[in-house]
């Protein structure tokens, strides 16, 4: 029986024994030029090739896996990194939009000491929704000491003035409408006439007598003569002159000074211009 169980596994006992043998001259340290490191030589020269193959493709998981990682994290760096410049984006907008509104305010207090007029600054927070009146509002009102028929200005000229005022809100009429009136004059012949809007766009001068000598490229200013606004202030440039018709008065475009579509910060005049009140002290 035992014969029989050693003859059919002897090669596998063989192997086994040899393997062993190997194995354990390797742990003794036998030395290498004894004859019993043949085995073990023989044994190392077999495994090399498949340490070698396993230790590659070790090596090539672990950089793998390392430039996974690596990418994971450049990823999340540059997410972070876009994150931080979208912000500095932001806040840098935020300065200049209020380096811009400190300027448009120093300007506006620079125009008030120039007037010489108690004014107040505004912002304009709305326009009128049809093309039919033309008009802004503005968010002061009566808490901040605005009255209807106050004059309106920007550093480019006028505006207009309040034709409506509530306690936080006002609404300015614009001076291209066409139910405004301003009394101005031409600068270079003094002139006089009455600017009003027109329908479709910019402004014309009324009451010209056709005998002025009123010419395009002229500068038109307010006279000071209606009790609103002060004398001397931008309204415009003479744009075209016609003296077609039989009319007694000139046919006058302007062209206006101010952008009304850019207005954003407004200077309200809270006390009547000094000629008026001269005027009026004078009485």
């Amino acid at each position: 029986m035992r014969s029989t169980f050693l003859w059919r596994n002897r090669v596998l006992l063989t192997t086994s024994g040899l393997l062993l043998l190997a194995l354990h001259l390797l742990s003794a340290g036998v030395k290498p030029d004894a004859r019993a490191g043949v085995p073990a030589h023989a044994l190392l020269e077999a495994l090399a090739p498949g340490q070698r193959l396993t230790s590659s493709l070790v090596e090539s998981f672990n950089g793998v896996l390392h430039g996974y990682t690596d990418l994971v994290r450049v990823r999340e760096e540059n997410l972070e990194l876009r994150r931080q410049l979208a912000s500095l984006e932001s806040e840098r907008a935020k300065m200049l939009e209020l380096e811009a509104e400190n300027r448009r305010l120093a300007d506006l207090l620079e125009l008030r000491d120039a007037l010489e007029m108690k004014a107040t600054a505004v912002d304009v927070i709305g326009t009128d929704a049809t093309a039919v009146a033309r008009t802004l509002i503005i968010g002061q009102g009566s808490r901040s000491g605005l009255r209807r028929g106050m004059a309106v200005v920007a550093m480019e000229g006028v505006v207009g003035k309040l034709i409506e005022v509530t306690p936080d809100a006002s609404r300015v009429l614009l001076i291209d409408d066409h139910n405004s009136a301003l009394d101005a004059l031409d600068q270079r012949s003094r002139a006089r006439g009455i600017i009003a809007g027109v329908i479709d766009d910019g402004l014309t001068m009324k009451y010209v007598d056709r005998s002025e000598d009123i010419k395009p490229g002229d500068t038109i200013v307010t006279s000071g003569m209606d009790g609103i606004y002060p004398h001397g202030l931008l309204v415009g440039e003479v744009e075209q002159v016609s003296r077609d018709g039989p009319g007694l008065f000139l046919n006058v475009e302007v062209r206006p000074a101010v952008d009304f579509r850019r207005l954003e910060q407004l200077l309200v005049l809270t006390e009547k211009p000094p000629e008026l009140q001269a005027a009026e002290g004078s009485n």
